[in-house]
């Protein structure tokens, strides 16, 4: 493999960047172009692992801090929660996941695992929080069926309705996963991406707080689509606190692994602190004011959102433009907003949310000129709705 490495090393010297060739002596060079071009660690070079680490603390909470050894890292955030899937359950087994949730899992756990999802309904008047009641009629009428529940999912801020899960809410999970001896998966891939008033709390804070705990029992699945927009760079994060479970998605790791070079170039970005910083702070002004904008814009056509406090999304409230209040309504006035409005919006019903007329309207695709432009499509479809009553 290293015959003819001289020649890769020319052409990089001269056309890569300086993150990919820095200077030195040829031996230096040498070893540098070695480590981008020959067979590294497939779960993730220490190097990025340590910067993650460093990361990930920064945006969740500075009290807490992340282990490199913990960690597996792959490409993406879904092949993440595959592999952590496969690790933790058995085709035929289930995960309980409060509902609405990302309708991408769906795809992503279930297509190659055999593992059963099964939605946890959380209610508008509950402001879709969590409930470890509803969560233990679940567990018993899976049971029932013949069901075997390896573990609770939950995304933090939650994807689609933007909120946190609160502090005490995660300690009942814990509680809750404990007493049922499954597990608990945290999605905090919007961990960076918050705007609201409220205060995001990951799972590891907790953990961190608790003692005499199974922390084995934990796993949380980060990722830099997201908080660092580099979702083409495809890197996915599995943090356990269960080494079993990190050596065997290691090894899972092998056909998910994250280019070299990929991985020099996030080591020296994340290693700039002057960068980070900045960006952290103006990424979360622009997803203020993002925001803002669309719940305002949204309010012009009567149309009124859930209150989010991190994620991409609106959570909107149509239901009183729909013309029966079931999924079949739901379906309709979504593609009415498809064909009529050119309005691309997800219907609640993608998402397993029991009450129709939600829909998730992702505001970061949009500039502050399209605003408008929503305005005045939506409005063909709303005030369509007055006229017909």
């Amino acid at each position: 493999m290293k015959l003819s490495l001289d020649l890769v090393r020319e052409w990089m010297e001269e056309h890569a960047g300086p993150a990919m060739t820095p200077g030195g002596g040829d031996e230096e060079r040498d070893l540098t172009i070695s480590g981008l071009a020959t067979y590294q660690p497939y779960d993730g070079i220490l190097a990025l692992k340590m910067a993650l680490a460093g990361f990930m603390r920064q945006i969740m909470q500075e009290s807490v801090s992340f282990d490199p050894s913990q960690m597996v890292i792959t490409s993406g955030a879904t092949p993440a929660m595959e592999i952590l899937s496969f690790c933790l359950a058995d085709p035929g087994n289930a995960f309980l996941v409060p509902s609405p949730y990302y309708p991408g899992w769906d795809r992503d756990i279930k297509w190659r695992t055999g593992i059963e999802l099964i939605p946890v309904p959380c209610r508008s008047t509950d402001n879709f929080n969590i409930s470890i009641t509803a969560l233990e009629i679940a567990y018993n009428q899976a049971k029932k069926r013949g069901v075997r529940v390896r573990g609770v999912l939950i995304s933090n801020p939650s994807n689609p309705t933007g909120s946190f899960v609160p502090k005490q809410t995660l300690r009942d999970l814990l509680d809750f996963a404990t007493e049922k001896n499954i597990h608990l998966i945290s999605d905090e891939v919007f961990a960076g991406s918050t705007f609201g008033s409220g205060e995001f709390v990951s799972v590891a804070e907790v953990v961190n707080e608790l003692e005499d705990f199974d922390r084995g029992r934990v796993h949380i699945i980060y990722g830099l689509s997201k908080d660092l927009s580099l979702a083409g760079f495809r890197v996915g994060v599995i943090y356990s606190y269960n080494e079993s479970i990190v050596e065997a998605a290691a090894k899972i790791a092998r056909f998910s692994s994250v280019s070299t070079p990929t991985q020099r170039l996030l080591v020296d970005m994340l290693s700039d602190q002057k960068f980070i910083s900045n960006y952290l702070k103006v990424n979360r002004e622009r997803l203020r004011k993002a925001y803002n904008l669309l719940v305002d814009a949204l309010k012009q056509v009567g149309i009124e959102c859930f209150k989010s406090s991190g994620g991409f999304y609106c959570w909107a409230d149509m239901s009183k433009f729909i013309r029966s209040y079931s999924e079949k309504g739901e379906r309709s006035l979504w593609d009415r907003l498809l064909e009529e409005a050119k309005v691309n919006v997800t219907p609640g019903s993608s998402c397993h949310c029991i009450e129709p007329g939600w829909f998730r309207c992702c505001f970061t695709t949009l500039r502050e000129q399209d605003i408008p432009v929503v305005v005045e499509r939506l409005r063909r479809i709303t005030d369509g709705h007055k006229s017909n009553r």
